[in-house]
């Protein structure tokens, strides 16, 4: 790659601490005690393991409603329509199983509360797949109320756009408004483990500048899992979707701004490189020798006729940043993506007023911190 293609991969730095709506006080804290990272007692899987040991009991008198279906197989759909069924001990098994992991998540939220970076947090987001379900909202609403019965000031909700799209959505909040005049929606990229999502998120800026209306126009899934790629073949195959959706935009007469904006699992430096936690990525994406953003400006290097932006920031942080319009009533606030692992980030509004931040007085401009990411501790 180029020096040029490196040097024009953004208009801010890339896993920045300061954004133009929030200063991000930490992201990826990986707490511990006696059993290992805290974020595995609050996971996909965590909850999965719980309902298997509901099930046990019934298992062996043979009463298991379940059948011989296995626990991390049952659908989400399939455990929300028991909730609500005639079955009374099907129902009892996840009512139960619901309970123990919200127990697990006020835990795990306490620890987080009681480190200098939650401290002082109004509010909590809970994004990641588990969400989608009627499970996961029983599971996030009682895990509040197991904190505020403790005392703690804090809310706790569901994220509100579908976790799909505020990966994608959460990418405007990475660029400068002035990049939204005169265009109708960017490209954005959320990279998982599993999945490689690409979309044209629509700003609908001049209707809400706070970008509280922003939706997703079209996107494109590759579960990349399934066919094991190369890291370049990964990379060949996401520049092709995104050109797809350049050619799709354009064909609307849909104008797209010429910026990208990136979700990324790990550490990601200013350089855009990804200093560690992308060890589900196919290939080595930690390799010094490779820069994502840079590889997007080589192969996309226009759009609209002007020179592409690329932004790169962790997947957990864009996926909150969506919340940002509707988290305008508190200072401090938090976002808790429940997948595989335990993805975090905590916010600070940054207040304006007449383009000046009132913390600082000095519109808005002061040294770059870095931020807190990935510190392992026991507190």
């Amino acid at each position: 790659m180029t020096e040029d293609a490196i040097a024009t991969t953004g208009i801010a730095r890339h896993g920045a601490a300061r954004l133009p709506s929030v200063d991000i006080d930490s992201f990826n804290i990986e707490l511990k005690d006696d059993e290992g990272f805290l974020g595995d007692r609050a996971s996909k899987g965590a909850f999965r393991k719980i309902l298997e040991r509901w099930r046990k009991p019934l298992r062996k008198s043979g009463e298991d409603p379940f059948g011989d279906e296995p626990s991390d197989e049952i659908s989400k759909k399939k455990l929300d329509d028991m909730l609500i069924g005639e079955d009374t001990e099907a129902s009892a098994v996840v009512h139960s199983a619901i309970e123990e992991f919200a127990q697990e998540l006020a835990y795990v939220t306490r620890r987080f509360l009681k480190t200098k970076y939650w401290a002082k947090t109004e509010r909590i987001i809970v994004g990641g797949g588990f969400r989608e379900s009627r499970l996961g909202a029983l599971a996030i609403a009682r895990a509040e109320i197991i904190l505020k019965s403790e005392d703690f000031k804090v809310d706790m909700m569901p994220i509100r756009f579908h976790p799909d799209d505020a990966g994608l959505i959460g990418s405007l909040h990475l660029a400068p408004s002035w990049i939204f005049e005169a265009h109708d929606g960017v490209l954005a990229v959320d990279i998982g483990g599993t999945n490689i999502r690409c979309g044209v998120v629509e700003t609908r800026w001049k209707k809400a500048p706070d970008l509280s209306k922003a939706t997703v126009w079209k996107s494109e899934l590759w579960r990349h899992a399934d066919d094991e790629p190369t890291r370049e073949g990964a990379v060949k195959r996401l520049v092709k979707m995104l050109k797809d959706l350049i050619d799709a935009a354009e064909a609307e007469d849909l104008k797209l701004a010429p910026f990208i904006g990136v979700a990324c699992p790990g550490v990601i430096d200013a350089d855009g490189s990804i200093e560690k936690g992308a060890q589900n990525l196919p290939g080595n994406w930690e390799s010094s020798k490779f820069n994502l953003p840079a590889s997007l400006v080589e192969a996309i290097p226009e759009i609209g006729g002007h020179d592409t932006a690329v932004v790169m920031h962790n997947d957990g942080v864009v996926q909150g940043l969506a919340e940002v319009p509707f988290m305008q009533d508190v200072e401090r606030w938090g976002v808790l993506t429940i997948g595989t692992g335990l993805g975090n980030a905590r916010y600070t509004n940054r207040r304006k007023d007449n383009g000046k931040d009132e913390k600082n007085g000095n519109n808005g401009e002061k040294s770059e911190k870095k931020p807190k990411k990935a510190k392992k501790a026991d507190d």
